[in-house]
């Protein structure tokens, strides 16, 4: 067996990479990863640079991790800038580092492609051997592998990785039959200001429609892609990380993993939202509004997917990041993790300090988010 780092992930073939993506996970798929790419939003001059970390035995690709080589901390959702400024004021380099995630994309899924020929746990220890000898011979500071499934982060644990936990907010499908069956579980009075919400849509005359597959046309990825880059310029002012070569590319290789959802005012477009989705997770990303209305956000964001998830049977909706609010609406707190080697002994015995300080942290703050759920009391 043999290592090989990428500088581009079209430099395998395209057949080769997605045999060894087993759950079918959207944004590990040649088609997402070729996108960011080829669009540009992905590359050395928006700080990640693709070093994709590929294991070989003879000629057949039998393991493989996306691999990023970083000069900054953006786009990452994992925030290690205090990391960064503990370096710099010892005289040290916090950058360049290897960050093994998917870019602008903190969902959590496999990190770690493998073969039927080679385990998930060899396939990992090879890869961290090679990565800690080029970060060695180019003194590249760390390797960060950010949002790994539970079984993974485990695995990471067992190769001598320290482990950093977070707390997002999920749904999960309890085979609930409708969108009112779910609203069953929900005490009386936050099952009464739920519906309230979701009345709002029709008292605004606002009509609300679902595209996926080959309903997804141009004009479809225009309207939502005027709203994307319109709200981040409001926000952050800035038009997104992803630009509309982007959202065309992967609207065209991977339009059965999208659901695209937009809101009508008098037969005009005015906001819509933007979903990926395999057989058993659905995952909420992209958001924008070209005016705001009340309680929209909500509808497009996590209603519709709930309603999508009963419909398709799918068991977990992620929606993203942050967002305290999901809570009242159904979303589960739900620990996230990610994975840390630090070369350098000294900065690698301090972070796992901090980060066992931390985790009794999160603990609580877990533990007292699960008490604003809206589920009545059983």
């Amino acid at each position: 067996m043999h290592v090989k780092f990428l500088s581009q992930i079209k430099d395998v073939e395209k057949h080769s990479w997605d045999s060894l993506n087993h759950e079918s996970y959207p944004f590990l798929s040649f088609d997402f990863l070729n996108a960011l790419e080829e669009s540009g939003c992905v590359s050395e001059r928006t700080g990640w640079q693709p070093f994709h970390v590929t294991l070989w035995k003879e000629k057949s690709l039998i393991g493989a991790m996306p691999l990023y080589l970083k000069n900054n901390s953006q786009g990452e959702f994992v925030f290690d800038y205090s990391w960064a400024n503990a370096y710099y004021q010892h005289k040290k380099y916090y950058y360049p580092k290897f960050v093994s995630s998917i870019p602008f994309t903190p969902a959590t899924g496999p990190r770690i492609l493998y073969s039927t020929l080679n385990d998930k746990k060899n396939t990992a220890e090879q890869i961290f051997k090679a990565i800690q000898k080029v970060s060695k011979e180019n003194e590249i500071s760390s390797w960060h592998i950010l949002f790994p499934e539970e079984d993974e982060k485990d695995l990471f644990e067992s190769l001598g990785l320290s482990t950093r936990k977070n707390v997002q907010f999920m749904w999960k499908n309890n085979n609930y039959e409708s969108f009112d069956h779910f609203l069953d579980f929900f005490s009386s009075r936050n099952r009464k200001n739920l519906k309230k919400e979701r009345r709002k849509i029709a008292e605004q005359d606002l009509e609300i429609k679902r595209f996926t597959g080959n309903q997804i046309s141009l004009d479809v990825v225009d309207d939502f892609y005027s709203f994307y880059v319109d709200t981040h310029l409001r926000r952050s002012g800035h038009s997104g990380y992803l630009n509309k070569d982007f959202f065309e590319e992967i609207t065209q290789t991977i339009a059965d993993n999208i659901l695209i959802i937009l809101a009508y005012k008098n037969g005009r477009a005015v906001a819509g939202s933007f979903f990926f989705y395999d057989q058993n997770n659905l995952y909420g990303r992209y958001w924008g509004a070209s005016n705001d209305y009340d309680a929209l956000h909500f509808e497009c964001c996590y209603y519709q997917g709930i309603d999508f998830c009963i419909e398709k049977n799918i068991k977990r909706f992620d929606p993203g990041v942050q967002g305290e609010h999901k809570i009242k609406r159904g979303f589960e707190p739900t620990f996230t993790f990610s994975s840390h080697w630090i070369e350098n002994y000294d900065f690698s015995l301090a972070i796992s300090d901090f980060l066992l300080r931390e985790d009794k942290y999160i603990k609580d703050y877990h533990q007292d988010a699960s008490t604003l759920l809206p589920f009545k009391n059983i």
